[in-house]
């Protein structure tokens, strides 16, 4: 994941970003899923953040693969590095290296994998074609994008609450991260990276969290908004909770907090 824009500082949080992988763990077995890996494949995930999906792919065919995961963003591969270490995996790595410059040879992959991770690229069709240089002929890809901003409930409540509070230029990064969901904008960057084999599938999915509570300390203690929130005055920080919490009460039944988020599984082959 790189610094760009209004995102967050990924070296900075990357040990607290991890309170969303629970969260986002159906997204990396429907990703996991499609991508069918094989016993003797090699495969590359590409702005692997963390580590997540590539290292619960090691721990169910640990011996059988070789994962390579990049990402450039030291503080997210120094994370996910010592999961390795930790567990005690085989034949998984990850090294910082960015999606737009992979430092591997033309063909060397059976397969791609790439976890919210495109449209964060300094250069998403640099990275794709990137991905496809260096994946085998007939080599597999998957993949997962943000849908449309409307659809990305939580950063468009967050969006929503600090728009015209702090410079625009601070906005949370609503634009960016959803800017592959628009209809046809992927199937058009994915032509124009020489791919021409591959299904888009909308698919729905549902953050939950016991209470409105549970959800805001996540949001906090992962400093996902700390830019913003820097950028705010003291008297009006306050506000950005009780302003969320207001477009979340009506994904709460029974106290538990249901938050549905759309996404685009992406998958082919080169």
């Amino acid at each position: 994941m790189s610094k760009t824009e209004n995102q967050p500082d990924w070296d900075k949080i990357a040990e607290k970003f991890d309170l969303w992988l629970p969260q986002l763990a159906p997204v990396g077995e429907a990703i996991l899923e499609k991508l069918g890996a094989k016993s003797g494949d090699r495969i590359i995930d590409l702005g692997s953040g963390t580590g997540e999906p590539a290292l619960s792919l090691a721990r169910k065919m640990t011996g059988q693969v070789t994962i390579t995961g990049i990402d450039s963003a030291d503080g997210m591969v120094n994370v996910a590095q010592q999961k390795v270490i930790d567990e005690k995996l085989q034949g998984i790595e990850f090294r910082t290296m960015s999606a737009e410059q992979i430092r591997f040879e033309d063909n060397q992959f059976d397969r791609a994998l790439c976890r919210f991770g495109v449209m964060l690229f300094d250069d998403p069709l640099k990275g794709l074609k990137e991905m496809r240089r260096v994946l085998k002929p007939n080599g597999y890809f998957s993949l997962a994008v943000w849908g449309a901003a409307e659809t990305m409930l939580t950063l468009y409540w967050t969006y929503e609450a600090f728009k015209n509070r702090i410079d625009e230029d601070l906005y949370p990064p609503l634009a960016k991260v959803t800017s592959l969901g628009a209809p046809h904008t992927m199937e058009t960057l994915l032509k124009k990276a020489g791919f021409h084999e591959f299904t888009i599938e909308p698919i729905t999915f549902h953050y939950k969290f016991k209470s409105f509570d549970a959800y805001w300390d996540t949001v906090e203690a992962s400093d996902i908004l700390k830019m913003q929130y820097d950028a705010l005055p003291d008297e009006q920080k306050p506000e950005i909770r009780n302003e969320v919490s207001r477009f979340a009460r009506n994904f709460i039944k029974d106290g538990t907090l249901t938050i549905p988020h759309e996404y685009l599984l992406v998958s082919g082959k080169k």
